[in-house]
């Protein structure tokens, strides 16, 4: 019968670009998802419990993946095309096999789990380039823009917006094999210049072992962390607009960045690398979150930050209800006395899971939770740490106690931050292989003001849970002096991916309902890009659109729906559930 190939097997393969070797591991406390058999089992619980489902919906896997990769898939690219590539690259570095074409197509999103497991192939490039340099990357769009070829790049894979689908066919640039090397390190100025194809373990190593590599006087690090962090890319970061778990401390990648160089058909579009400048618009604002509709980002230089893990003050407490929650952690952020590096706050359902989870439900600690007032399914539990300067970050943690326990906060001590830090960039491989069974695991993100959350929060849960059996988690995160950023974890079980979109888009449409934005780090890509210009308004959607067109006149830069900019009004999908359940829907 062959080879089963499923989802998991169109990962990022390390094998393939190993990440130089250094302390990252050891400091991050990576770890084998398969040692945490017991958290696990508790969720396997939890599930059957919330879903009314028994054993047996467990021993017989619903999905089995595509018995084989079709030996061929249809190159519509001209064979002069490929000689052209070839002449560019080199013919190692360009590739029309299935396997390569179809591992650089699809991205996270469930969605696309589903089709890989269903056995759908579609929006394949024709060919795969690996480039290695800047200049070929020149020579690329200068090649594709006069033969009007479509252009599309994979950084890591760990879009969650559709972003990476050659939807029009042609080229799909695979930066990870080659486009990951450090150009230029200035310990002066505290930067580091490196091609967008760098995985964030790669760039987390090279900091951390800048003494040795670099001569430099201590050891660094990038401050960045998604929970993608393993598997994204520096140049994903930066078109998507990023925000990191650490972020309120180091900032979003928009704060990290310093100077970006792009190749558009229009030329090559390259910011100051200065720290401040008042001599009109900002290139670097312009192109970040431009998700490869204006060009290809091929060097981009970033700040980094001195690497000191002993200083970390870690922080847990429990409030009694997300109200309280919300209010120490506004005055936290407001109070001026410095911003904690992460910062999370779960709603009473999230933290209902955690407990169980961590193995705190039924034991003596949730008794005295009980008696002290900090009731199921009405507690939140709020975690982070700080860190910095030694005694920055232990005045800071005494402020965030205080302003804790002024709130209503118990403190927990440190321990449970060890439970999410362990598993924090883990954890979201557990979703793959419950979807075996059915189950979907997924999330979605939004801003808001401190002024809105409240009735964010509430709206958006009042239609997730309208479904019946259905789970929906709420954390608040990346915080601001004027707001944060609302992040929802839903799970469900789903018949196809047809009921699961239909799910999804009534979320959607109830955030924008609520007056949030659409997104606040996920980025927008194809799966959004229906909502861009009703969350923008036309007349700010009519700029991006007037970008589009001067810096790719063609559209051959990821065409077929990023950010909405190409598609037409009957492609637009109109939201459907706005102000419904999903009964009344």
């Amino acid at each position: 019968m062959g080879k089963r190939y499923g989802y998991k097997d169109f990962k990022p393969v390390w094998e393939q670009v190993p990440p130089p070797k250094g302390s990252f591991r050891e400091a991050a406390k990576w770890g084998n998802p398969n040692e945490f058999k017991e958290p696990n089992e508790r969720l396997y619980k939890y599930m059957k419990t919330v879903f009314g489902i028994g054993d047996e919906a467990f021993k017989q896997k619903r999905f089995e993946g595509l018995e084989a990769l079709p030996e061929n898939l249809p190159v519509n690219l001209e064979q002069k095309h490929i000689e052209a590539l070839k002449e560019i690259f080199g013919e190692a570095d360009v590739s029309t096999a299935v396997k390569d074409r179809v591992s650089v197509a699809y991205g996270k999103t469930m969605y696309d789990a589903y089709r890989l497991r269903e056995g759908i192939l579609e929006n394949i490039a024709d060919v795969v380039v690996y480039p290695s340099d800047h200049e070929q990357i020149v020579k690329l769009v200068t090649y594709a823009n006069e033969h009007k070829i479509p252009l599309y790049v994979y950084g890591g894979g760990s879009s969650v917006t559709r972003g990476v689908e050659a939807v029009k066919g042609g080229i799909s640039l695979d930066m990870r094999k080659n486009f990951n090397k450090v150009l230029a390190f200035n310990e002066v100025d505290q930067t580091i210049t490196v091609q967008a194809g760098m995985s964030g373990p790669q760039l987390e190593a090279h900091l951390n072992n800048a003494q040795k590599e670099f001569n430099a006087r201590m050891a660094y690090t990038c401050g960045h962390f998604p929970q993608s962090f393993e598997y994204s890319s520096v140049g994903g970061w930066v078109v998507t607009r990023g925000a990191g778990q650490n972020s309120t401390y180091y900032g979003n990648i928009k704060d990290i960045v310093f100077q970006q160089t792009y190749v558009t058909p229009a030329g090559i579009v390259k910011s100051y690398g200065l720290p401040a400048h008042a001599v009109g618009p900002d290139i670097d604002e312009l192109m970040m979150g431009s998700e490869g509709s204006f060009g290809i980002l091929t060097n981009v230089t970033l700040r980094f930050f001195r690497y000191r893990p002993e200083t970390r003050k870690k922080f847990s407490f429990i409030f009694k209800t997300w109200e309280d929650g919300m209010r120490a952690c506004r005055e936290i952020m407001q109070n001026e006395s410095g911003f904690p590096s992460v910062f999370r706050l779960s709603d009473a359902e999230e933290t209902d899971m955690v407990l169980k989870l961590y193995g705190v439900e039924g034991t003596i600690a949730e008794t005295a939770m009980n008696l002290m007032g900090y009731k199921p399914m009405k507690r939140c539990l709020f975690l982070g740490w700080s860190e910095g300067d030694k005694e920055f970050s232990k005045q800071l943690f005494k402020k965030v106690k205080r302003i804790c326990k002024q709130n209503g906060g118990l403190f927990l001590t440190g321990k449970p931050v060890d439970g999410w830090e362990h598993g924090r960039f883990t954890d979201p491989y557990l979703r793959e292989s419950l979807q075996d069974y059915g189950v979907i695991i997924d999330t979605m993100e939004c801003s808001v003001t401190w002024d809105m959350m409240p009735r964010v929060h509430e709206e958006v849960r009042k239609f997730a849970k309208s479904r019946p059996h259905t789970v929906c988690m709420t954390h608040l995160s990346h915080a601001y002096p004027q707001g944060a950023n609302l992040y929802f974890i839903f799970i469900g079980l789903f018949k196809n991916k047809e009921e699961y979109v239909e799910y999804q888009y009534g979320i959607f449409d109830n955030i924008m309902k609520a007056g949030a934005a659409m997104s606040h780090h996920h980025g927008v890509g194809k799966m959004t890009a229906a909502w861009v210009e009703e969350s923008i308004g036309k007349t700010n959607f009519e700029i991006f659109k007037a970008l589009k067109k001067h810096f790719d006149p063609n559209n051959i830069m990821n065409p077929g729906g990023t950010l909405g900019l190409d598609m037409t009004e009957d492609q637009k999908r109109k939201p459907k559930y706005a102000g419904k359940t999903w009964a009344e829907a």
